[in-house]
């Protein structure tokens, strides 16, 4: 982890906007500027060097993890006490993360400084420092996709009709956690039938039915990087409808990813995916953007919705995951994550996307 080169490349962004300290209260922006894994602390950055300041239940920890930068325990909330140690510093405009900072706090802040210093909000300041990925994080991230693939087939193994969601995300879960990931990167969805029409269907208590779609949506947190992946699977003989809106997802995304090259839009390559669908005659039912960027946090940037004038870069890593979503009858979505490349991208995701049809699933008993 070259936390120097981040905090040089952060420092230049600040220069730009007129910032001559930031205080970094967002934890996965300190630990990408630092490496701390804990959740309490704040990371104050200035030209001079950096200071993080945590509380004494990380004493041990913080000393062990910081890098590039002093450590300093203090008694109260770390974050007005690495403000306070800018202002020591002579900070006259203090950058704070406007977007992590509730009113609250801001307040506090503001209290503790008095009128000598002046608060600025900064949006995503560090965040677009780590939209493009170093190869020490392109590494990680790959090592979490393929834990989080691993598991397709125990998802697939446990699906039956007559159990409920939850015992399938259950089984899942479970093999995560002894494949030696953190947790999972966001709640399991298991949406199976007419709830596969639901985007966001987390698993429920709701039994698998004998027919019809189930969408698989997990991933994994494995040395603090995130994966993301999904697939959808049939239960029973499926239709000739089934396979058409399975095969328009499943050109939706191939086009997406054929358009996936660095200087492309981001917007572009939502674009291309709807496309397809609204040739399909799906497109009302593509309800959500194309993808997103994933990387110590599930949701990054850079967004790949409509109008999104973001230049995708080498070095960033994103998800590609159209969908169709009938009301009442089912849904289909394929998920892959990608990291874009000199001329294109390269697909991480190494799960089959030839639908799977379980058309001999015994029910439980």
């Amino acid at each position: 982890m070259n936390v120097r080169a981040r905090q040089k490349q952060l420092l230049e962004s600040m220069r730009g906007q007129g910032l001559g300290a930031l205080l970094v209260t967002h934890l996965p922006n300190v630990r990408y500027l630092c490496g701390f894994t804990g959740s309490s602390g704040a990371l104050a950055v200035a030209p001079g060097g950096c200071a993080f300041f945590t509380d004494g239940r990380y004493t041990g920890q913080a000393h062990e993890e910081v890098r590039g930068a002093r450590v300093v325990i203090t008694q109260g909330p770390p974050g007005i006490a690495a403000a306070r140690w800018l202002r020591s510093a002579r900070a006259r405009v203090l950058g704070i993360e406007g977007e992590h900072l509730s009113v609250a706090a801001r307040a506090a802040l503001q209290r503790a400084l008095g009128r000598a210093v002046r608060l600025r909000a900064t949006a995503g300041l560090v965040e677009r420092v780590r939209q493009v990925k170093d190869a020490a994080e392109i590494a990680a991230l790959r090592r979490a996709v393929l834990l989080g693939s691993s598991l397709f087939e125990v998802a697939v193994n446990a699906l039956r009709p007559g159990i409920s969601e939850r015992s399938v995300a259950a089984e899942l879960e479970y093999a995560a956690r002894r494949a030696g990931a953190d947790g999972m990167s966001f709640e399991t969805i298991v949406a199976a039938g007419p709830r596969s029409a639901l985007p966001h269907g987390v698993a429920s208590a709701r039994l698998i039915p004998r027919r019809g779609f189930v969408v698989l949506d997990f991933g994994v947190i494995l040395a603090g990087y995130c994966s993301d992946m999904t697939r959808t699977v049939y239960l029973g003989r499926p239709s000739g409808e089934a396979r058409r809106m399975y095969e328009a997802v499943l050109g939706a995304q191939q086009a997406a990813i054929s358009a996936i090259r660095p200087g492309v839009a981001a917007g572009t390559v939502d674009e291309a995916a709807r496309r397809v669908l609204g040739k399909a005659g799906y497109g009302k039912f593509f309800t959500h953007s194309t993808g997103h960027g994933v990387g110590l946090e599930i949701h990054e940037a850079p967004r790949l919705a409509g109008g999104q004038s973001d230049l995708l870069a080498e070095g960033m890593v994103i998800t590609v995951e159209p969908g169709i979503y009938v009301p009442g009858r089912g849904g289909v979505r394929i998920e892959d994550m990608v990291v874009v490349t000199r001329r294109g991208c390269e697909v991480l995701t190494p799960t089959t996307k030839e639908l799977i049809a379980l058309e001999a699933v015994p029910p439980t008993r």
